[in-house]
């Protein structure tokens, strides 16, 4: 359904990370057979646009956008994408319903991302080709309702009549096959491309990655955006503030600008803001991305024969 849908080989999208997923990362994705995604939740219009060209010579395959809603000035970059006519874009954290019939007036396939099942049913009112419904496990911004990926996938799959993707928690080939078995139509993988050669995260952040353990990352200021980080010297700053029951606007001022820059692309591994999901605990290999692709879909495809013989 997705690979009709998105005109890929195998129903694998690489997530629209910030400070990860630049036109290397994506046009890799794509050349391997998946869905590449430029995150331009950490690009400036100018920047975007020179992505989307960049991805455009690397790759004759699909590729896409991930746009955050809440992006200050989104408006300029619905125009570059309009402009460079990308021919997909993943959406989140806002309202689909204000976007989405503009990216389809221009021939454009849209997803949204969703942490319910009642947002699911939005989307799909909102014009929707697909939904990503994205478990608590996952990393980077992340839904309130912290309801699990084995939990939320089944609902929403259930709750509406589009393609639902899987998201959280999955970077291996038996996730994935766990996660269509509850009926998604495909996955959506970020963590693990996070430890890719062509994701653009600093090496001290893919350093760190590999060495993380279950329990190594928390789901951190509720009070403002909920957000998965990898415990540092900042995320015990923050955990401090909000064990005293620190207001909104204090955890503002200790999350201050540009904090997920300084962790994640400038690699300061102490106060910097460092996005990842729990499955970083199962990642310990730094490997190509198309690597990644074609592990991912073997390990799916021998997971699914291994089921068939017991």
């Amino acid at each position: 359904m997705l690979s009709n849908l998105f005109q890929i080989k195998y129903p694998i999208i690489q997530a629209g990370m910030v400070w990860a997923s630049g036109w290397r990362l994506a046009s890799a994705v794509s050349n391997a057979g998946g869905l590449g995604l430029l995150g331009a939740g950490s690009m400036y219009p100018d920047v975007l646009r020179e992505h989307i060209r960049k991805c455009k010579a690397a790759t004759d395959k699909p590729f896409g956008v991930n746009i955050p809603l809440l992006y200050p000035g989104i408006e300029a970059l619905i125009e570059i994408i309009k402009e460079e006519k990308v021919p997909i874009v993943f959406t989140s954290a806002g309202n689909p319903a204000t976007w989405t019939p503009v990216l389809k007036a221009a021939g454009i396939k849209v997803v949204h991302v969703v942490s319910s099942s009642k947002f699911a049913k939005k989307a799909e009112d909102a014009g929707c080709d697909a939904v990503v419904a994205e478990g608590f496990e996952a990393g980077g911004h992340n839904g309130r309702e912290e309801t699990t990926t084995m939990v939320l996938i089944p609902a929403v799959v259930k709750a509406v009549s589009i393609p639902v993707i899987a998201a959280g928690g999955i970077a291996t080939g038996r996730q994935m096959l766990a996660a269509l078995a509850l009926g998604a139509s495909g996955v959506q993988v970020g963590t693990r491309f996070v430890a890719s050669e062509e994701a653009s995260s600093h090496p001290a952040f893919k350093h760190a990655v590999l060495q993380s353990k279950e329990g190594d990352t928390m789901l951190s200021m509720k009070q403002l955006v909920p957000v998965r980080l990898l415990k540092n010297d900042f995320f015990l700053q923050v955990q401090a503030a909000e064990q005293k029951g620190a207001s909104p606007e204090i955890l503002k001022t200790i999350l201050g600008r540009a904090r997920a820059k300084k962790g994640m692309f400038e690699g300061d591994m102490q106060e910097g803001e460092l996005e990842i999901g729990q499955v970083s605990a199962l990642v310990d290999t730094i490997q190509p991305a198309a690597a990644i692709v074609t592990e991912l879909w073997n390990e799916y495809q021998d997971a699914k024969l291994a089921l068939c013989d017991q």
